[in-house]
């Protein structure tokens, strides 16, 4: 008897471990427009921590396949074929260009899109609410791209700034929206914005170019290479007495001086949240696109006293946080 209820329960663990061992691996692949990120930078983390988070842990049933462009987005297709060829289960395409270079390798396979820009006019999407193809995911702002309400907020900071610089990256269409809403914002509030983009990661260049031509203060385009390089920007903007708004709370962490978006580890788990719906069986046509509902604003006094800036109270009873 003794003899039987061991065996049965040895059949039971082996049973058990041979279930184990068939866990499923997925392969993720993510596909991004920017190079690599440092080892000590932390904000790039945000995504496979918020899917260990749900269960997915790389090394026991989660494969990522990383894919950085390094700023040249005529590498995007090249790499997205990479991942095609690595046999991903899924995709998360940081960047309009990302999208358009995932779906351009594959209709079918499943892209959770992130990013600052309108997926329905670039058409990646049929509609927000019933995306109805292979492309689903998670937008930084509810519609546009924030650039001409960081324009606003900068003013209110500077009012005194009728030239403002526009420090913009490679051209893709995330940047031409941004450009474009940024430009129309300049014009109804009366001001001048003077423009350079960053080639080949010449942020030397792009200042050089924008110093130029004497503006009072600076909007930094969104994108994931200017959070890469956020420490060279914020330098920069510093040693030419810059006032500067960002896209992420953590620029300004860093030492810019202001920044206004939604929250980066609430998207970070939005996005690994889409991914989990789909591993286990959403269909993105079905998914809507979501777009934040609440947003914040952030100073760092600090870096306002070194450029010689009064902030005003209007300005800091509006600001969901102020570093001191």
């Amino acid at each position: 008897m003794r003899r039987r209820a061991c065996a049965g329960w040895l059949a039971g663990s082996l049973l058990g471990r041979g279930v184990q061992a068939q866990e499923r691996v997925w392969r993720i692949g993510i596909l991004r427009p920017s190079a690599p990120p440092i080892a000590s930078d932390t904000t790039w983390t945000g995504i496979p921590r918020a899917l260990r988070d749900l269960g997915y842990v790389e090394g026991r049933n989660l494969v990522l396949e990383h894919r950085y462009a390094s700023g040249n987005t005529d590498l995007l297709v090249p790499l997205a074929r990479e991942l095609a060829a690595a046999r991903v289960d899924l995709v998360i395409a940081v960047s309009a260009g990302a999208v358009r270079a995932a779906r351009e390798v594959s209709a079918t396979w499943p892209i959770v899109m992130f990013g600052n820009f309108d997926p329905v006019a670039l058409g990646l999407v049929t509609q927000l609410a019933r995306p109805g193809g292979n492309v689903t995911g998670v937008l930084i702002a509810p519609d546009g791209t924030l650039a001409g309400k960081r324009l606003e907020l900068l003013r209110q900071l500077v009012p005194s700034a009728t030239r403002i610089g526009y420090l913009s990256p490679p051209p893709d269409a995330s940047s031409a929206q941004q450009a474009a809403e940024a430009r129309r914002a300049a014009g109804e509030l009366g001001v001048t914005l003077v423009e350079a983009d960053v080639r080949e990661d010449d942020y030397e260049r792009a200042f050089a170019a924008l110093m130029a031509q004497r503006p009072g203060a600076l909007l930094v385009a969104a994108h994931t290479l200017f959070v890469r390089d956020r420490a060279r920007i914020i330098a920069l903007a510093a040693r030419h007495r810059l006032p500067a708004i960002y896209e992420w709370r953590e620029q300004v962490q860093d030492g810019g001086l202001m920044a206004y978006s939604t929250s980066l580890t609430w998207a970070y788990e939005r996005v690994a949240a889409y991914a989990d719906r789909i591993l286990k069986g959403a269909r993105p046509a079905d998914m809507a696109v979501e777009r934040p509902s609440k947003f914040e604003l952030v100073i760092n006094q600090r870096t306002a006293r070194a450029l010689g800036l009064t902030l005003s109270q209007p300005l800091l009873a509006r600001a969901d946080e102020v570093i001191p």
